[in-house]
């Protein structure tokens, strides 16, 4: 049998995962012996917190936790992420109805758009942004519509300038701030502009958010559930591998308007057994337990960053210091497109970094270097650029 043959379109017509295309020329490159420092994937180099590894040492044990868990989640679990946004963002959430725990948040992302999107419907998103938005829209069938996200506009996506008639199609609408990868970050009256938006048009708001603990300088990032209405028209995503370095964990929750968290609940009802429970118990005592762990992350980064912008700009490059995220969005130096120059990095200096149109065609001159090595591989790397020629 000719398997090809009886590919899906939805996967014949896939481009391949962004960072999986970025893992295979990076092993390409050290297999010819050169030592790579990886500056692609977003994946924080720091451990776990110990008090939560030994939190899930310790419930590992429990034979109670070995079994099927609750589909929306534990309820202590729901219980400390109600107390977390209180605290945090003085959000009032409702346990019960306005929480859904998930396998991490790109997991919940994905399946969103099988909740509300219909063959035909358009799905909103910014670009350059997470592959996954595009990818969860058209796996539901519907038309992923991008919306550009450019340095004029301080990478903030300008409202009026989507066509009327897609609003009027549009179903759900899903953006990320702080922003990944262009390291903005969104304030009040932009969120308060969205609503509004969202109410006329009646668009269903995603807001992924899973950097709102990673800033710098004081800064601290809102929640779109901050904003007046903003709980009538959406949804928030957040995750717990960024803030407590936790990614391989897989552990998130959405938040927000009850209507679409039960819609969410029944898609991942049928699709997955949920969150092996000795890890929501993790989770608990991530949010519940000692924050100096996230202080500590904060100025690690911070101290990467300030070293990285520094150095880039002696060299000639342009780059903003993000108030959050750990990333750098560089301009590519003039005669390269992103990908020719994020290639001609990786070949001769063996340093990993993400061409920005692997983001949408939106991100093109630009590459993305993420924060994820120590100081002392960044000092390397800066060496090994200052060597190459543009």
């Amino acid at each position: 049998m000719n398997v090809n043959e009886k590919k899906a379109d939805r996967i014949i017509h896939l481009p391949p995962y962004l960072f999986a295309e970025i893992d295979r020329k990076k092993i390409e490159i050290q297999q010819k012996g050169m030592d790579i420092i990886d500056l692609g994937v977003g994946d924080p180099d720091l451990p776990t917190p110990s008090h939560i590894v030994q939190k899930m040492q310790e419930a590992v044990t429990h034979s109670e936790y070995h079994t099927y868990p609750t589909y929306a989640g534990m309820p202590a679990l729901r219980k400390a992420i109600a107390e977390w946004y209180k605290n945090r963002f003085n959000v009032t959430l409702n346990p019960e109805s306005e929480i859904l725990v998930l396998i991490g948040s790109k997991e919940g992302i994905a399946h969103t758009p099988l909740a509300f999107i219909n063959p035909g419907d358009v799905g909103l998103y910014t670009s350059p942004g997470y592959p996954v938005y595009p990818t969860g829209i058209r796996f539901a069938g519907g038309t992923p519509h991008p919306v550009a996200l450019l340095e004029r506009n301080g990478f903030l996506p300008d409202l009026d300038a989507i066509p009327e008639p897609v609003k009027h199609k549009a179903k759900l609408f899903f953006l990320n701030y702080p922003n990944n990868p262009t390291g903005a970050v969104a304030e009040g009256d932009f969120y308060e502009r969205l609503v509004t938006m969202a109410e006329e048009y009646e668009i269903l708001i995603c807001h992924d958010a899973p950097y709102t603990e990673m800033s710098y300088d004081g800064y601290r990032p809102l929640s779109f559930l901050e904003s007046p209405g903003a709980k009538e028209v959406g949804i928030e995503f957040h995750s717990l591998s960024k803030t407590y370095r936790m990614t391989g964990w897989r552990l998130g929750f959405a938040v927000g308007n009850p209507d679409m968290i039960q819609a969410l609940s029944k898609i991942k009802s049928n699709i997955d057994s949920g969150v092996f429970k000795a890890v929501q118990i993790a989770g608990i005592e991530a949010l519940t337990g000692d924050q100096t762990c996230v202080e500590e992350m904060r100025n690690t980064y911070q101290r990467r960053r300030d070293l990285m912008t520094k150095a880039l700009t002696k060299m000639g490059f342009t780059v903003t210091p993000p108030k959050a995220t750990f990333y750098l969005w560089v301009k590519v130096p003039q005669g390269f497109t992103s990908s020719a120059f994020a290639t001609k990095v990786l070949e001769e200096a063996g340093i990993v970094i993400t061409p920005g149109n692997g983001f949408g065609k939106e991100g093109e001159g630009f590459v993305r270097m993420a924060l994820t090595v120590d100081e002392q591989r960044l000092k390397e790397a800066i060496e090994r650029l200052k060597k190459l020629t543009f």
